[in-house]
């Protein structure tokens, strides 16, 4: 088992050193950007993986486990080890989240690294190098976006603007759907989290088979902006189980969450 790290001042210098990672893998990846890389694709055909993906995450995974040898591993781009499991603290990584953004030649998409103690997020990080943007959280300190803090909108009685997938409005409680305003498609699901903790957008739903490494940073981010990430049943996401799939989930500033929960409930099953 890890070595248990309580303290805020452990999770401050993992932030410094995912910040670190992230930012030498999301340079690699920028250097792949609009240049035709070779794609591949996994998982029955639907989805794709680019050498960007994988330059990313060798880099990610040299730079964070020799500086972190007692930390176990869960990426996207790498092939799931058991050992993760018997891991106290765990690095949580997608090389690039919003790959299908990064192979149409879209800026919107982002290097994503948590560490996981005892199944949540204490520190994360969310880089968008062709947006030039860096999000950053610990579990004590404030969300952060490019250095400055940042925090959920305060939502009133106004319309709130949700992102849904366009077949999911109508699964929503009929009586809510008049209260939001649908915003148009965010490719990748962290950066969309993101939006939510930054007040750009008041939530999202996100459908079921999404994965650790979609979540965890952006979860963390948004928690300490003032919003939270929960299923149906209104509870926080645990990571580095053996399953690492979720089922549908809400993320809102909090006080938005509980409605947005509540009119989802439909979306079970779908």
């Amino acid at each position: 088992m890890n070595a248990v790290h309580p303290s805020p001042e452990q999770w401050f210098s993992d932030l410094e050193l995912i910040t670190m990672a992230a930012k030498a893998a999301g340079e690699k990846a920028l250097s792949y950007f609009r240049k035709d890389p070779g794609v591949q694709w996994k998982n029955g055909g639907r989805s794709p993986v680019s050498e960007a993906d994988f330059a990313a995450n060798d880099i990610l995974k040299e730079k964070l486990l020799a500086a972190r040898p007692n930390y176990g591993w869960l990426s996207e781009e790498t092939d799931d080890d058991e050992a993760r499991l018997g891991c106290d603290t765990v690095f949580v990584v997608d090389p690039i989240d919003g790959t299908r953004a990064f192979i149409a030649g879209k800026e919107v998409w982002c290097v994503s690294v948590a560490v996981v103690h005892l199944g949540r997020p204490v520190a994360g990080v969310l880089f968008a190098p062709a947006l030039g943007e860096l999000f950053q959280a610990t579990l004590t300190g404030q969300a952060l976006k490019n250095g400055e803090p940042i925090i959920v909108r305060e939502t009133g009685a106004e319309i709130l603007r949700i992102a849904l997938a366009e077949e999911t409005v109508g699964l929503l409680e009929p009586g809510y759907r008049l209260s939001v305003s649908r915003i148009p498609h965010v490719p990748s699901l962290a950066y969309r989290i993101a939006m939510i903790a930054d007040g750009r957008i008041d939530g999202t739903v996100v459908k079921k088979s999404s994965h650790d490494w979609d979540l965890a940073a952006a979860d963390l981010i948004l928690e300490r902006a003032g919003g939270a990430l929960f299923n149906l049943d209104a509870q926080p996401l645990s990571y580095n189980r053996p399953n690492v799939r979720h089922t549908v989930l809400c993320a809102a500033a909090r006080p938005a969450l509980a409605a947005l929960i509540a009119a989802s409930q439909g979306l079970e099953g779908h």
